[in-house]
Parts: C-alpha cells; sequence; structure tokens
C-alpha cells in the first residue's frame, strides 16, 4: 500500500500559503492571478525520489484557513500569550496536530505579527501532536521588492532564523511569483520522507479540494 504523507500548512490570512502551493504544484500562479480565502484546500502531490527506479512519495497538503490577527490578542515572541489566543491555537492545533507527518509554517517578511503567532502556534501543536518524529519547515514569504533588502536584527526573517536554528527546523525563503525558489523546501520535505535524495524537478500532480 503506497504511503501517503500528510503535511499540514499554517500561517496568518494574507502570507500567501495558497500561493506558494498553487505555485510549487502547477506553477501558474502570477501577480494577477484571483486567489479566493481559504477555508480547506487538500493538494495532493507526487514527488518524483528516483527517475531511474520510478520511485515517488505521494504528499497530501493541506491548506487551512488563514489565522485572523484581527480577531487575536496582540502576541510577541518574547511575551505571554494572552489565554484566549492559546484557547483558539490550541483548538486548531488539536485539529491536524494528529494527522500530520510534518508542518510548514509561513510567514510574511514585511509582517512581523506573522511570524510571532507561529512561534505560539508551535507550542500548542508540539503539546497536542501525535507523531513524535513529525517535523517542521518554516517558509518566509517575500511578498514585496524592499523585502530583499539586508535584514536587520529586528525583521522578522533574522529572528525567524534564530528560532528555526534553536528549534532544529529548516527555514526558508520564497517568493510565489519565483517558482525556482519554491523547490528546496519541498524537495527538503521529499526528502525527509525518503531517505533517497530526489533527482528529478517537481513533478506534482493534482488538487482535491474541500469545503
Amino acid at each position: 500500500m503506497v504511503k501517503n504523507y500528510r503535511v499540514v500548512v499554517f500561517g496568518v490570512k494574507g502570507v500567501g500559503k495558497t500561493a506558494i502551493l498553487e505555485q510549487a504544484i502547477y506553477g501558474h500562479f502570477s501577480k494577477n492571478y484571483k486567489l479566493w480565502p481559504t477555508i480547506e484546500d487538500i493538494y495532493q502531490a507526487s514527488i518524483t525520489i528516483d527517475i531511474s527506479k520510478g520511485v515517488r512519495e505521494q504528499v497530501r497538503f493541506y491548506d487551512t484557513a488563514g489565522l485572523d490577527l484581527t480577531q487575536l490578542p496582540e502576541v510577541g515572541l518574547y511575551s505571554n500569550p494572552d489565554p484566549s489566543l492559546m484557547l483558539s491555537f490550541g483548538q486548531i492545533a488539536k485539529q491536524y496536530a494528529s494527522i500530520a507527518d510534518a508542518f510548514i509554517l509561513v510567514y510574511d517578511t514585511s509582517r512581523p505579527e506573522t511570524f510571532d503567532c507561529l512561534v505560539t502556534l508551535k507550542k500548542e501543536i508540539d503539546k497536542n501532536k501525535e507523531k513524535k518524529d513529525a517535523f517542521y519547515v518554516i517558509i518566509g514569504h517575500r511578498m514585496r521588492e524592499m523585502d530583499i533588502k539586508a535584514p536587520t536584527l529586528e525583521c522578522p526573517t533574522s529572528r525567524a532564523s534564530h528560532w528555526s536554528i534553536r528549534e532544529k527546523m529548516k527555514h526558508f525563503e520564497v517568493n510565489a511569483l519565483d517558482r525556482t525558489s519554491l523547490f528546496d523546501p519541498f524537495i527538503y520535505i521529499a526528502t525527509k520522507f525518503n531517505t533517497v535524495q530526489p533527482k528529478s524537478s517537481f513533478p506534482l500532480v493534482r488538487k482535491g479540494t474541500q469545503h
């Protein structure tokens, strides 16, 4: 029986989770591409691990509804989160943590608050995840041209980089308009699921949707 790995994608509304998946899988995302707010979409992908042997990993990506910052108390990396925030994130974590083999945490590199929420969310996921070997990948999405300048110590990119090292996670920076920037994080995930280094490009296939 073919193993279907499950990867859950989290992030605040508007950080580009869906744009990243659409571009990585289909390669047709552009500035004029219309995206609607996500309820929950499931992307079924087949990633070739070894072309010569025809080895593929089947990966199911769960694109979750974006966290709404306007309905959540302010939270910072070094602050004590409001109990209502912990409750909200705890409910989200319980919904997905038990099924996931990996988690992708996405933030906007120009919006520190979108990163801060991920720190709190990860704590709740860690409390609830059932698969101890489930791993995390954190993705900084460069959504504006100004984001390519050298980061300062206070910018979310630098903070995310330091946090990822401390938490032993892999950190990537991508731009959904540049499909080649998306290959590394997804190939890394496939590699973690299989000890054989992928030798192909990025032949992903189809998408199923749930509402």
